[in-house]
């Protein structure tokens, strides 16, 4: 081909392009003219004069202009009829080549005249194609073969013609920033050559036909990821001739004879697609080019689809295989954090963060197919879904028109997935053509389930990297891990992290597992769990921080703190009320996703949402567990009291100074979704707990049956990430174990911050940089003035010192020195009030500086008025009590078995993160364990899961799960 004919084809290509587009364009106009009775028939004669056009130029040029048009033939659901019917021609039906270049390329590349080869050759092709044209034959001992012969010359044609493209989608990558082609074309560039080697195709045919396990018997297994399709087998093959066993079959566009066949259309298109969903999802290895002249359906029942063609492979890494699965069942489950996940993987990267809009356009991508008849309806919702998220993209970016016109929200794009992408339009192309409804949701998940499962099911017994690579700290780590890996192989254990603290040392520190049913990735020692309820002790420690500084008092009437809750009779309820769950508003939200799910994202609705309510019983006389309200209650006092955010006051609080960025968040912050552990259920245990009585302690809207209920949606709502993003203080916390344990040993120490973290933790905590960025719609509230209102922090001091080994006024004394600037005060307050200013003067290394703040903690000691008596709640946290008394042990669990505690008599810590919702079973015997080693005595609350229990002690022990 020389430069004459490769400028002639480039002008060809843009004259036809300009012809066309003004064609179109005079029609827009003349349709303002038109009465709407004749605009269908005039776009209709447009529609057939363009196609027809575009017809004659591709015959004209061939090459990979072939390539193109066949692609468009099989878009039924985006191209309007008149293409799919002009189009649909070149999958098979090109102008056949003469016989004498058939002959001499045969008789060349197989060493031998046509005599020697066959004892028949048929020489009307069945079929013409852009590369080769297809002949049937017999061979010398009988055999009925087809022969594949490509076209001669057609090597440089196809080369020439991806240059063209190239420079074409250059240029448009320039003009219109916005469609920008080149990955798409870079990956066809690099794979369209390989169709040009017969024995390349020759190979990947028997390699698909294996990992297929074709059979020419029909063996009736149709179990969901069992594949029954055929492929021709190899005889002989060249760089140029390809020779294949003739299978005599029905093409897909010859709907009559299919019908007269009987062929069942959806069965044909539903089975091809299951082989493709194999091919990607489990062989990592697809033919790329599924149109419809690639089929053919045997004529025999069972009828079934014969692969064709497998000259355009693609061979995908394990990494972007499990990637493309994960990207699969995210779409599937609506789990954000999972897409953004496999995007990583899979070197996706966006521009900008919207998570919401990037598993819309992957549900559209993975959506359902659509008849031909509906191609109107389709394109317009599709054009209305990217118009709706340009208009989103503008307003986030607070770009112009112009500006928009340019901007392109991918920043790199994967070459390994251009020819998934393809392969799934041309899918959804060949089920709109063949007018059947394809649920992709449904064929391909056992699939994707399947290569994620292969790699998730290896479990401890045959993953020797189950447990993360860190140094063992103690004996009773090693223990520990053994346990784990018992609980592992019983299948009870998908992820997990345990860490703990004794005498302010880390003695264990292990990770374990995978971090969600659908991401192989190994949970790390930096990997963050959503824990639910184990936020409130977070949440609570903040709260006594606050009193600790004098901003807040706990026998202060919240309506003070805050006015706007002084409503509804609430204008008695106190800070320590809410702390000790005796407020009376433990059903205040419990209804919210039911009326109103958006409502948990709104941080200022929810707010206004317990400004509303009523309470149900008297403040301080009964203790009904406030399972949501507890954090938004908390959370509107620690905004009001400080005039600060409420992120601000939890690093402040607790995060800086434990050296712990990165590691502790209530609402996750963008950019860290890596490292995110997704929820699953154990099922198990969710049927035994669905099946428990009542429990009086709870809510009304928060019985075993409830919770069962919960349980099931907790993990598909929580695993999406505006959800994650939410600031929920009671149940939204995503924290590592190391974070959490060294949060409870400060606390076990009466607020000392410990030594820094284990160095043999890698990553090492703290090591994040990452600020929490806070959401815009938290409004900082004013903050309020100081003046004149009670400054105690805690009633007056007695003479029992209930936890003298904590600290004393002698410890704190030389901590804080002598304060000269103390604020007057009434004469009925001086102790407190001397007290407190003490408490306002920093101290380093300590979180608390009261030296009664265990009992603060606990409502215990001066503080017993202000929790309910023999309540299993102080102010805040849960008291842990064992058998025989002999120690004092707070903290807090969650929802499916995570949980924070300190027994402060030990000075020891745990914390247990877990991604398989449990009621207690794995987090019971890990805390029986470690404590039973180190003669810790075991609180109750988990002394009941030590040991598998049966009958009526089986429902003893499910009677009160771990749920608080």
């Amino acid at each position: 081909m020389g430069w004459g004919d490769i400028y002639r084809r480039r002008i060809r290509v843009f004259t036809m392009a300009i012809v066309i587009y003004l064609d179109y364009k005079g029609v827009q106009q003349r349709e303002k003219w038109t009465s709407k009775s004749r605009q269908a028939a005039m776009w209709e004669k447009a529609h057939e004069r363009n196609a027809k056009r575009v017809l004659n130029l591709i015959i004209e040029m061939e090459g990979l202009w072939v390539k193109l048009g066949q692609y468009m033939s099989t878009r039924a659901d985006v191209l309007p009829a008149a293409y799919i019917r002009l189009l649909k021609q070149l999958q098979d039906s090109l102008p056949p080549r003469p016989l004498e270049e058939v002959y001499g390329t045969i008789q060349k590349e197989m060493g031998k005249s046509m005599d020697e080869l066959f004892a028949d050759f048929v020489n009307e092709p069945l079929a013409t194609a852009s590369i080769a044209q297809v002949h049937r034959a017999t061979l010398l001992n009988g055999q009925e073969v087809v022969i594949k012969v490509q076209h001669d010359g057609i090597k440089t044609v196809i080369l020439e013609d991806l240059k063209n493209a190239k420079s074409i989608v250059d240029w448009i990558a320039w003009a219109e920033p916005q469609y920008n082609f080149n990955p798409m074309i870079d990956e066809w560039c690099k794979e369209a050559p390989k169709e040009l080697d017969f024995n390349l195709e020759a190979e990947n045919t028997r390699t698909v036909a294996t990992n297929l396990g074709c059979r020419n018997q029909y063996d009736g297994n149709m179990s969901a990821n069992r594949v029954d399709v055929l492929i021709p087998n190899v005889i002989q093959s060249t760089e140029k001739v390809l020779v294949l066993e003739y299978m005599d079959g029905i093409r897909l566009n010859d709907l009559d004879s299919l019908e007269a066949f009987g062929v069942n259309k959806q069965k044909i298109v539903e089975e091809i697609t299951r082989a493709y969903a194999h091919q990607i999802y489990v062989d990592g290895f697809f033919n790329g080019d599924p149109h419809p002249g690639n089929f053919l359906v045997s004529k025999e029942s069972p009828h079934r689809p014969i692969l064709l063609d497998f000259g355009l492979t693609k061979k995908l890494s394990s990494t972007i295989k499990q990637a493309l699965a994960k990207m699969f069942l995210a779409s599937a489950e609506g789990d954000h954090v999972a897409l953004l996940s496999a995007f990583a993987e899979m070197g996706l990267k966006l521009r900008l963060d919207i998570p919401e809009q990037a598993m819309e356009v992957t549900t559209v991508f993975f959506r359902s197919t659509t008849p031909a008849n509906e191609y109107h309806k389709t394109m317009k919702s599709l054009a209305d879904q990217r118009d709706k998220n340009m208009k989103v993209i503008q307003e986030k970016m607070n770009l112009d028109k112009k500006e928009m016109k340019r901007f392109n929200p991918v920043d790199a794009f994967p070459g390994d997935i251009v020819i998934f992408g393809r392969v799934l339009n041309l899918l959804r192309g060949l089920s709109s053509t063949m007018n059947v409804r394809i649920v992709y949701m449904d064929i391909m998940r056992p699939f994707a389930e399947s290569v994620l499962s292969g790699y998730i099911s290896r479990g401890p017994s045959v993953n020797d990297r189950w447990i993360f690579d860190s140094p063992v700290h103690s004996e009773v780590e090693s223990k520990l891990r053994q346990l784990l890996i018992e609980m592992g192989n019983n299948d009870k254990i998908l992820g997990i992290q345990v860490c703990a603290y004794k005498d302010g040392e880390v003695i264990i520190d292990t990770a374990a597992g995978v971090l969600g049913k659908y991401d192989p990735r190994p949970v790390k020692p930096d990997s963050l769990f959503p824990v639910f309820s184990v936020t409130k002790g977070i949440t609570a420690g903040m709260i006594h921080w606050m009193v600790d500084n004098g901003k807040l008092n706990l026998e202060e009437n919240v309506a003070n703190i805050w006015p706007a809750f002084g409503s509804n009779g609430k204008e008695t309820i106190k800070v320590h009320h809410v702390l000790n769950h005796t407020s009376g508003l433990h059903n205040a939200m419990g209804n919210i996703t039911e009326q109103d799910p958006l409502l948990l994202f709104d941080w200022d609705g929810c707010l206004n949402r317990i400004s509303e309510s009523v309470p149900e019983t008297e403040p301080g006389k009964e203790q009904f567990y406030h399972y949501l309200s507890f954090g938004w209650l908390c959370g509107g006092i620690i905004e009001h009291a400080s005039g600060e955010k409420f992120q601000e006051i939890l690093e402040e609080a607790i995060i800086r100074p434990l050296h712990i960025e990165g590691e502790l968040y209530v609402g996750i912050p963008p950019g860290v979704e890596s490292r995110l552990a997704a929820l699953t259920v154990d099922t198990d245990d969710l049927s035994k707990l669905s099946a428990l009585s009542n429990r009086s302690d709870l809510p009304s809207t928060f019985q075993p049956q409830q919770i069962a209920q919960m349980a099931t949606t907790l993990p598909i709502v929580f695993n999406t990430l505006n959800v994650r993003r939410a600031i929920i203080p009671a149940a939204n916390g995503h924290v590592s174990a190391r974070a959490l344990a060294r949060y409870y040993a400060a606390l076990a120490d009466g607020g000392k911050i410990p030594p820094p973290h284990s160095s043999a933790s890698k990553p090492l905590l703290g090591s994040h940089p990452h600020i929490p960025k806070l959401t815009s719609s938290q409004k900082t509230p004013r903050k309020r003035k100081c003046i004149g209102r009670k400054k105690a922090t805690m009633p007056a001091v007695s003479t029992n010192k209930s936890y003298e080994k904590v600290s004393s006024y002698d410890d704190l004394e030389a901590d804080v020195g002598s304060n000269t600037n103390r604020e007057s005060s009434s004469s009925d307050d001086t102790s407190t009030s001397r007290i407190d200013n003490n408490l306002r003067t920093p101290v380093a290394g300590k979180v608390y500086r009261n030296p009664r703040i265990i009992d603060e903690f606990l409502g215990a000691g001066d503080y017993e008025n202000l929790a309910l008596k023999n309540g299993s709640f102080g102010l805040g946290f849960k008291r842990f009590t064992s058998k025989d008394g002999s120690s004092i042990a707070l903290g807090h669990s969650g929802m499916g078995g995570s949980t924070g505690f300190c027994d402060v008599t030990n000075k020891f810590s745990i914390a247990v993160t877990l991604n398989k919702m449990s009621f207690g079973g794995v987090t019971g015997k890990i805390v029986q364990l470690v404590c039973s080693e180190l003669n810790i005595p075991v609180p109750d609350d988990f002394l009941r899961f030590a040991v598998e229990q049966r009958g009526e002690d089986a429902q003893l022990q499910m009677g009160r799960p771990m749920i608080n």
